[in-house]
C-alpha cells in the first residue's frame, strides 16, 4: 500500500492507496505540533479506522516548510519506509513554464499532473482552498502558469476583520441577491461575487488555451460546483491521485 500525503496551509489531508485504488482518506488541522504528537496521531488514525500498517512506500507535497520534515520523521519510525517528497530532483513528468520554476508550489504542479492524466490533455484546474489557485497545464503536459486568488474563507475573515460593524457569517447560498439583512448582503456579495470571479478567470483563461477540460478541487469546491458554468470534473481527491503518479514515476 502506498501512504500519499498533502500538507496544506489549513489541513493536511492523508490518502492510501491498495493498488490504483485510493481505498481511505482523513484530514487533520495544519497546525504546529511535535514529532511525536504527529506520530501518536497519525499511528492512532491508521489503528481506529483498522487500517494495514503494512505501508510500502509514501510521498509527500508540503506548502509548510516546518512540518514536512517532522511527518516525514513520524511516517518512518510508524512503516519504516522513506518518505519521497515533491520536489528539486523528483521526476513528475511537467514541464515547467514559469519564469522562476522554484516558485511554484509543490501541490499545484502534483495537480496539474493529475488533472492531465484525468482529462487526457490540457487543463484548467481549480483548486478552492485556503487560497483559490487556477493552474493551466498544456496539451503537452506543461505547466504553463494560473492565477492566485484569495479563498473564500480568507474573504469572509477579511470583511469582517476590517470592518467595524459587520459580523462574522458562514459559507452558505442565499435564497435571493438582494439582501434584506446585513448577514444576507453579506452572504450575497460573498458567494454570488465568488461565482462571478471564479466564472470571469476561467473564461479568460480559456482565450488563451487551447480547449481545456476544467476539473475542480478542493475542500469549498462543493459550495460552488452547481452554480458555476464550464465546469467538466470535480475530483475532491485529484492531489492524492497526483502524487500516487509522482511516487510511480520514482521508482
Amino acid at each position: 500500500m502506498l501512504l500519499t500525503i498533502d500538507v496544506g496551509n489549513t489541513t493536511t489531508g492523508f490518502g492510501v492507496f491498495e493498488g490504483k485504488t485510493l481505498i481511505y482518506t482523513f484530514r487533520i488541522s495544519t497546525i504546529n505540533r511535535t514529532d511525536d504528537e504527529i506520530t501518536i496521531l497519525l499511528y492512532d488514525l491508521f489503528k481506529i479506522n483498522g487500517l494495514d500498517f503494512n505501508i510500502e512506500g509514501a510521498i509527500i507535497s508540503s506548502v509548510v516548510p516546518y512540518l514536512t520534515q517532522k511527518i516525514v520523521n513520524a511516517i518512518e519510525k510508524i512503516f519504516k519506509v522513506k518518505t519521497k517528497e515533491v520536489g528539486a530532483g523528483i521526476k513528475t513528468g511537467v514541464k515547467i513554464l514559469y519564469d522562476n520554476p522554484k516558485e511554484v508550489g509543490a501541490d499545484r504542479i502534483v495537480n496539474a499532473l493529475a488533472a492531465y492524466e484525468k482529462c487526457l490533455g490540457a487543463a484548467i484546474v481549480v483548486d478552492f482552498g485556503t487560497a483559490t489557485t487556477f493552474d493551466c497545464v498544456s496539451e503537452k503536459c506543461e505547466y504553463l502558469g494560473g492565477v492566485i486568488a484569495p479563498g473564500v474563507n480568507i474573504s469572509m475573515e477579511c470583511l469582517r476583520e476590517h470592518t467595524a460593524k459587520l459580523p462574522k457569517i458562514s459559507l452558505e447560498k442565499p435564497m435571493r441577491i438582494i439582501g434584506k439583512n446585513t448577514i444576507e448582503s453579506m452572504r450575497s456579495g460573498i458567494y454570488f461575487g465568488y461565482i462571478e470571479m471564479v466564472e470571469g478567470i476561467i473564461e479568460r483563461l480559456k482565450l488563451e488555451m487551447q480547449n481545456p477540460s476544467v476539473i475542480f478541487t478542493g475542500g469549498d469546491a462543493q459550495f460552488f460546483i452547481k452554480e458555476i458554468k464550464h465546469v467538466d470534473y470535480f475530483e475532491p481527491n485529484l492531489t492524492f491521485y497526483g502524487l500516487w503518479s509522482i511516487y510511480y514515476k520514482n521508482v
